[in-house]
C-alpha cells in the first residue's frame, strides 16, 4: 500500500475499533469567542497511553505477517509512539524495543517501559533515535514500525478524521499538528474524499517547521535543528509518503512560537480544565494568536496528546504567567535599616499585587553601605498592572530591575 485512500483508513477503523477509544469532540467556548467561529476540540489526549498514537501503531502491527511478529518489532519515537507501538505490541504478544531521544520526557519514558517494551535512549531529538533504532534493526533482523512515513500508520491516524465527521457533520476547517506528517495526512486523506469542501490546516512549531519549509522549497528539506517544548512534533525532516499527501490534500501550513505554545498549554489548562502536552496545544495556539483567519466557521482543533512531565507543566505554567504579566519578577534597592523593606511592601500592596517571594542579597562586591538589593516575585493581573507597580515603584525613588534584564 503506497497510495492511501478514504477504502484503507476505513479498515483501519474496522481493526482498531475494539481496541482505541472514540475519543469526545466537544466545543470550546472560550475558544469559540476568542475566534468568532464555533470551535470543537477533539481529544485525543484521553486516548489510551495519552495519545493519538496507539491508532496507526495497532493497526500496523495488526497488519505484519506472522514472519515479522515472531522477529519483534523496534520503532523510534519521541514518546507517543513509543507508547502505542508497545501497548500494541503487548497486545499481541510480541517483543517490542522502543528508540527514544535522551531528551525525552521521563513521564514518556516511564510510560513505554510500563507496557513490557525495552527502551534505548538516543541523541537530543526523535531523528536521532530513527538513525540507532535502523542500526539495531540492521543488527537484529526486527521489523521496523515508522512512527508517520508508512501507509498503515496513516491510515489508522485517518480514523480521527472518520469520528470528527460522525460527531460533527458540517465542519469547515481541521486543524492539525505537523511533526513527520502522519497525522495531518490520514485526516487529510480521509475527510477532503468525504467533503472536499473541508479546509485542512497543518500547525507546526516554529522551531521544528520542517514540513512547512519543504512546502515551500518544493522539495524535502532537513533542518539542522529541532529544539522545541512541542516534542512530540520536534522532526528535522517529514516523511517521504507524509510530505506528498501533505502537498496534494493540506491546504495551509502556519507555524507557533514556543511563548505561543507555552501560554496554549496554560489557556486549556485554566480555561478548560484539560492537560495537554506541547505538541498538544499547537492548533489551539494557532487560534489563540490569530493565525487561522477563519470567521463564523465550524473548526475542529485536533488536541493529539496529553504526555506532558510534570517538570514541563511547571515549566510552561511558570512562562506563560510571565508572558502574560501575571508574573512579575524585578530586583531593587531598599534602605538598610528598620523599615526599609516595608516602606517597599507598602506601595506594593497598595496596587493590589500579591508578593509571592522576597530574597534580600546582602553580600555584593559593588554594594555601597546603607542599601541592601532584594529580588521580589509578584502575583499580578496583566501587563498593565506590572506597568502601574514599575511607574509607582520608580516615581517613589526606586531603581527597578526587570526579570528580562535580569536573564
Amino acid at each position: 500500500m503506497t497510495k492511501i485512500t478514504l477504502n484503507d483508513v476505513q479498515k483501519a477503523r474496522e481493526v482498531v475499533k475494539d481496541v482505541v477509544l472514540k475519543t469526545e469532540l466537544v466545543e470550546c467556548v472560550h475558544l469559540s469567542k476568542i475566534s468568532n467561529n464555533r470551535v470543537f476540540l477533539k481529544l485525543e489526549n484521553l486516548q489510551k497511553t495519552g495519545s493519538f498514537k496507539i491508532r496507526g501503531a495497532y493497526n500496523k502491527i495488526a497488519n505484519l505477517t506472522q514472519e515479522e511478529k515472531a522477529n519483534g518489532v523496534i520503532a523510534s519515537s519521541a514518546g507517543n509512539h513509543a507508547q502505542g507501538v508497545a501497548l500494541g505490541a503487548k497486545m499481541n504478544g510480541i517483543k517490542a524495543t522502543i528508540v527514544m531521544p535522551a531528551t525525552a520526557p521521563l513521564a514518556k519514558v516511564s510510560a513505554t517501559k510500563s507496557y513490557g517494551a525495552e527502551v534505548i535512549l538516543n541523541g537530543a531529538v526523535y531523528d536521532d533515535a530513527y538513525a540507532k533504532a535502523l542500526e539495531i534493526q540492521n543488527e537484529t533482523g526486527a521489523t521496523f514500525l515508522h512512527p508517520f512515513d508508512d501507509p498503515y500508520v496513516i491510515a489508522g491516524q485517518g480514523t480521527i478524521a472518520l469520528e470528527i465527521l460522525e460527531d460533527l457533520e458540517d465542519v469547515d476547517a481541521i486543524l492539525v499538528p505537523i511533526g513527520g506528517g502522519g497525522i495531518i495526512a490520514g485526516i487529510a486523506v480521509a475527510a477532503k474524499a468525504i467533503n472536499p469542501n473541508i479546509k485542512i490546516i497543518g500547525v507546526e512549531a516554529s522551531n521544528a517547521a520542517s514540513m512547512k519549509g519543504s512546502v515551500d522549497e518544493g522539495e524535502i528539506i532537513t533542518l539542522s535543528s529541532a529544539a522545541t517544548i512541542a516534542d512530540g512534533i520536534a522532526v528535522k525532516r517529514p516523511g517521504n509518503l507524509t510530505y506528498e499527501l501533505v502537498k496534494e490534500y493540506v491546504d495551509e501550513i502556519v507555524t507557533v512560537n514556543e511563548d505561543e505554545i507555552a501560554q496554549a498549554v496554560l489557556f486549556l489548562m485554566e480555561k478548560d480544565k484539560i492537560v495537554v502536552e506541547g505538541s498538544g496545544a499547537v492548533s489551539v495556539a494557532a487560534i489563540i494568536t490569530g493565525k487561522i483567519k477563519e470567521e463564523g466557521k465550524n473548526i475542529v482543533s485536533v488536541i493529539s496528546g496529553g504526555n506532558i512531565d510534570v517538570n514541563m507543566v511547571w515549566r510552561i505554567i511558570d512562562n506563560a504567567l510571565i508572558k502574560e504579566g501575571r508574573r512579575f519578577t524585578f530586583r531593587t534597592m531598599i534602605q538598610d535599616k528598620p523599615g526599609g523593606l516595608s516602606n517597599l511592601t507598602a506601595l506594593i500592596y497598595e496596587l493590589n499585587a500579591n508578593i509571592l517571594s522576597v530574597n534580600t542579597i546582602k553580600l555584593s562586591n559593588n554594594l555601597r553601605l546603607g542599601v541592601q538589593p532584594v529580588e521580589v516575585v509578584l502575583e499580578t493581573f496583566d501587563k498593565d498592572h506590572v506597568a502601574q507597580i514599575v511607574e509607582k515603584l520608580e516615581s517613589n525613588g526606586y531603581t527597578v530591575e526587570t526579570y528580562c534584564d535580569l536573564i
